[in-house]
């Protein structure tokens, strides 16, 4: 009987793929494959380390807040708040964009490391090539935009002042608008990289492409006119002629890398 009662206290094993109460590991099925509750818990653990990135960057942003104003409205000169609360939670918005900017290479990592054991090796090493250049690009576009696109358009915008009218930028309209000018450009220089992975796709060729060549640089050419609505020419081909050559780019790795 003291035998018997031995056996019965041997608690049965436990079935694999379950997590315990108050367990981090990430517990495997039998097939390798992760189960849904841990899934789960790494998406959140990532979330929660892209969140303190981007609120760390954020207090880098506001620790340097004056200096990063000085440069943001250098193109308009002086600014003005009309609300007492206008300038603070200006300068705070300022800070988070700041923080989320530079957190982005972070971000990024943390999206592709999740989605990497559902990858195979050979997927793993395009994404290790695209991921990175994808950043790159991104911010090329954001410096692109933010040191020739925007003071064209600022200085379109002001030579509207007359002995009428007077430009009084505020500080929290001025930088909406910079936000709504500048950021476009970092998707717009995604085009190649997003040109390359449609070819590798088999989504469009190299025939395609140059079939609409015409097509894009006229449209390119009104986006031009449109975003930077000046007469002269220079400024709408500061727009026009980025948009083209990316483009062109993106047929080139097309036809002659992918030989598509």
């Amino acid at each position: 009987m003291a035998e018997e009662k031995q056996y019965e206290e041997i608690a049965a094993p436990q079935p694999r793929g379950v997590i315990e109460p108050g367990s981090v590991e990430y517990v495997h099925d039998d097939d390798g494959t992760m189960s849904l509750v841990a899934h789960l818990t790494e998406l959140r653990s990532r979330l929660i380390k892209c969140l303190v990135a981007v609120a760390l960057g954020s207090c880098v942003g506001y620790f340097f807040i004056d200096k990063i104003m000085h440069y943001i409205t250098l193109p308009a000169g002086k600014l003005y708040y009309m609300q007492p609360s206008e300038a603070f939670f200006t300068y705070l918005k300022v800070a988070c964009v700041t923080g989320f900017l530079l957190a982005l290479p972070i971000v990024f990592w943390h999206v592709w490391r999740f989605f990497l054991p559902a990858l195979t090796h050979k997927e793993r090493a395009v994404l290790g090539i695209i991921v990175p250049t994808s950043v790159i690009l991104f911010f090329a576009g954001l410096a692109f935009s933010f040191f020739l696109v925007l003071p064209a358009g600022i200085r379109f915008f002001m030579g509207f002042n007359s002995a009428e009218l007077e430009a009084m930028f505020s500080v929290d309209k001025y930088f909406d608008f910079v936000i709504m000018f500048v950021m476009p450009f970092g998707f717009i220089f995604e085009l190649p990289l997003i040109i390359t992975i449609m070819g590798k796709m088999g989504i469009i060729t190299s025939a395609f492409l140059k079939k609409y060549q015409r097509i894009v640089i006229f449209l390119s050419f009104v986006a031009g006119a449109i975003i930077t609505p000046t007469p002269d020419i220079f400024t709408q081909s500061m727009i026009a002629l980025p948009i083209i050559v990316l483009y062109e780019v993106g047929y080139f790795i097309v036809r002659y890398v992918l030989r598509r």
